[in-house]
């Protein structure tokens, strides 16, 4: 079978693998629609790697005794490879699993095999390329919304509006909220305000955080949902979102960001919530969003054939963007 590799600075191809083998309980999965995320980093740096991507939708074409799908079903392929049995995973919380499989496949692939219980089935009328949105496109803001419960009468704080942030911007207009954006890409910038975000502010602006807090009446958005994983958005989040509110992290973010425990958290009173993905039991719940959603559509800017994995790699790291989709047998 074909997979995507990165195989040095800038340089990307196709190589050849051998077809997965199934454990009980798993299945094997015929990738038809194939995400893009954050690889376009190691393909910048050259960060030779065989295993590529975590999101995918696909074709059961072969089950293993215990499984949990059937030939012929069309599913969404969760990420990671949890444990199954733990009190997190069996509450549908499987992101936050601490005892994961030693196991890793890609999913820039044509085939892959999958726990069966992580392959939830896709509504009919669903095409597997929309469908794939269900893991980094919509997921991350979806859970995040969930939890701080963003509805119509919420005003809500996005900083960054990479696919996973213009992800939110679809989430958010779905639920009726208002939409203050921050990007500096200016083609990102626009393609939100094609999504229905309210305002887009330019981060570089010296007075942001004051033109935020002027659009809210002065007291700032309800809520904030963090997708750039810079320190200053974290900042700015904080800074500008109102007394009591809620600001949710999604952004992945290995550096330090400065917290003061008084001013920050005691005396406004804000709650500060990681969130990386969403339960399981809210895929059907998430379906209904892609389903519904007019701008579901404006998520999806490109989508490749695997065969052009060099030009769909270059694509995704000139950040003229929103989400890619690979074709594995294209």
């Amino acid at each position: 079978m074909k997979v995507a590799a990165i195989t040095g600075e800038k340089k990307a191809e196709l190589i050849e693998r051998e077809k997965p083998v199934l454990k009980e309980g798993w299945a094997l999965v015929k990738v038809h629609a194939a995400p893009m995320c954050a690889e376009y980093k190691g393909f910048v740096h050259g960060h030779a790697s065989d295993c590529l991507g975590h999101e995918a939708a696909g074709e059961v074409v072969e089950t293993a005794p215990g499984s949990k799908v059937k030939v012929g079903d069309r599913v969404v392929v969760m990420p990671q490879y949890p444990c199954g049995t733990c009190e997190l995973c069996l509450a549908g919380d499987f992101i936050h699993c601490e005892h994961n499989l030693d196991y890793a496949e890609p999913t820039m692939t044509q085939y892959l095999s999958k726990p069966s219980w992580l392959l939830p089935t896709i509504p009919d009328g669903v095409s597997y390329e929309k469908a794939s949105l269900a893991c980094c496109g919509l997921g991350p803001s979806h859970g995040a919304f969930t939890k701080m419960e963003v509805d119509a009468f919420t005003t809500v704080l996005i900083t960054g509006l990479g696919p996973v942030g213009l992800g939110a911007v679809v989430n958010a207009k779905f639920r009726g909220a208002k939409v203050i954006a921050v990007e500096m890409n200016p083609y990102r910038a626009e393609l939100a305000r094609r999504m229905g975000a309210d305002h887009v502010i330019d981060p570089r602006d010296p007075d942001a955080a004051g033109v935020i807090k002027a659009l809210t009446g002065g007291k700032g958005p309800d809520c904030g949902l963090e997708c750039s994983g810079v320190v200053s958005a974290h900042r700015l989040q904080i800074d500008t979102v109102k007394r009591l509110g809620k600001i949710a992290f999604v952004g992945e973010c290995f550096a330090e960001t400065p917290i003061r425990v008084s001013d920050d958290l005691l005396r406004k009173g804000i709650q500060l919530i990681g969130s990386w993905h969403y339960n399981l039991q809210a895929f059907r719940s998430l379906m209904d969003v892609i389903r519904l959603s007019p701008q579901v559509d404006l998520l999806i800017t490109h989508t490749y054939p695997m065969s052009r994995i060099q030009e769909a790699f270059e694509t995704s790291a000139s950040q003229m963007s929103g989400k890619i989709i690979l074709k594995p047998w294209e």
